[in-house]
């Protein structure tokens, strides 16, 4: 068979990008897919337990379609070709787990500052150091936050079933896009290693949101790289295309390059932080279930959510006025909404379940004088509906 016949051969058993219509699916395979369908451009990463089955579907799956995948030497390295991969316009994603993401805070702290957009997907297992690397844990909440020096800000979606794996990946990038920072999928190995029903649209029916370009064709000038609009977003030039643009980690000017004084200091970082927290109500999604007229709100997230929502449910059957308050994002915290719900003044109590020592809770904790009741473990196993279902009724 000539070289033609073949290609030819190839490109008909080609699959498409977006593998639109119903399927059984790994919630780590639909993350993968998610990232297809928003236009995936570049892969760089390490293998690690409980996210490699992403690294391994897109091996398959990105280069026949025009990507490039590239297994890196570490998560060090891995963090630092995604950043690099965006620089020069393209859509790009890692994956990881705890160990791995603490490697990668120094590069996200640059991403942060350089403000790239990007996506790290964090399967989140039982820890600290190894751990428990097949055993789910959700105790890289504040890490996600806080891990990098400094101040700035990031988004971070917590998807509690494949189906959200594939359309919050999907709004990652378009966020991380948006805003020009790195976002984080901060999925769980139960939520990763599950495998349900996962419906995908046509492509056309993908939403997608690109990163604002520059108004003026290049000239030779420098351009003003991190001059903002007035949503505080820069837009941003790429590497290659013919503008003079400089990327620095260092406290910089509006043109990229280093400015070491303290008011462009201040007004920078302000920036970084204040681009998020202003849009905060723009990009924040949660879930509630029978919160009008609770008196006890149950606050979850992930696979923890999953057993919150039933017992919720038996409690609701018992006569119980509970209530479920599932938060999509982590970060931007909700918190808005939490005092909205403390103001009604019908709320007695908040119960949070979470599969670490109570960093959400902290959260809760900080807004409110009412009772916020724990339900912790230190990962391996999620709490039972059982468990969470006696401390609303007790």
């Amino acid at each position: 068979m000539s070289d033609s016949a073949v290609a030819a051969t190839v490109q008909a058993d080609q699959e498409p990008r977006v593998l639109t219509g119903n399927h059984f699916m790994l919630g780590d395979h639909a993350c993968a897919e998610g990232a297809l369908a928003a236009g995936l451009d570049f892969f760089g990463g390490y293998p690690i337990t409980p996210s490699t089955e992403i690294a391994e579907h897109l091996a398959r799956r990105l280069p026949p379609l025009g990507g490039r995948f590239v297994q890196m030497e570490d998560e060090l390295g891995s963090m630092a070709a995604i950043i690099g991969a965006s620089a020069a316009g393209a859509r790009s994603l890692t994956a990881t787990s705890g160990p791995g993401f603490s490697l990668m805070m120094e590069n996200i702290g640059l991403a942060a500052m350089l403000e790239i957009p990007c996506v790290v997907a964090d399967v989140m297992r039982a820890s600290p150091s190894t751990g428990l690397p097949t055993m789910v844990g959700q105790s890289d909440i504040l890490q996600a936050r806080w891990g990098s020096h400094g101040d700035y800000g990031i988004i971070a979606y917590c998807p509690a079933s494949p189906q959200e794996c594939f359309d919050l990946t999907v709004r990652a990038f378009n966020a991380a896009d948006q805003y020009r920072v790195p976002v984080f999928m901060l999925m769980d190995e139960v939520v990763g290693h599950m495998t349900e029903r996962v419906v995908i649209p046509a492509a056309d029916e993908v939403p997608l949101i690109r990163r604002k370009g520059p108004r003026q064709a290049p000239d030779g000038k420098p351009f003003l790289s991190y001059a903002p609009d007035e949503d505080m977003v820069p837009p941003i030039a790429h590497a290659g295309e013919g503008y003079k643009v400089h990327m620095t980690g260092l406290t910089h000017d509006e043109r990229g390059y280093p400015a070491m004084n303290v008011e462009t200091h201040d007004k920078l970082i302000n920036r970084l932080v204040d681009k998020i927290r202003l849009h905060a109500a723009d990009i924040e999604m949660y879930e509630e279930i029978d919160a009008e007229d609770a008196d006890t709100i149950v606050i979850s997230f992930g696979c923890t959510a999953r057993s919150a929502r039933h017992a919720v449910n038996q409690a609701r059957s018992e006569g119980l006025k509970c209530g479920l308050l599932r938060l999509i994002t982590i970060w931007p915290f909700p918190e808005t909404r939490i005092r909205q719900l403390i103001e009604q003044g019908k709320v007695q109590r908040f119960i949070v379940p979470e599969v670490n020592l109570g960093q959400l809770r902290r959260e809760v904790e900080r807004l409110t004088q009412l009772p916020v009741l724990r339900l912790n473990h230190a990962g391996g196993t999620m709490p039972t509906p059982d468990a969470i279902l006696e401390l609303i009724r007790s």
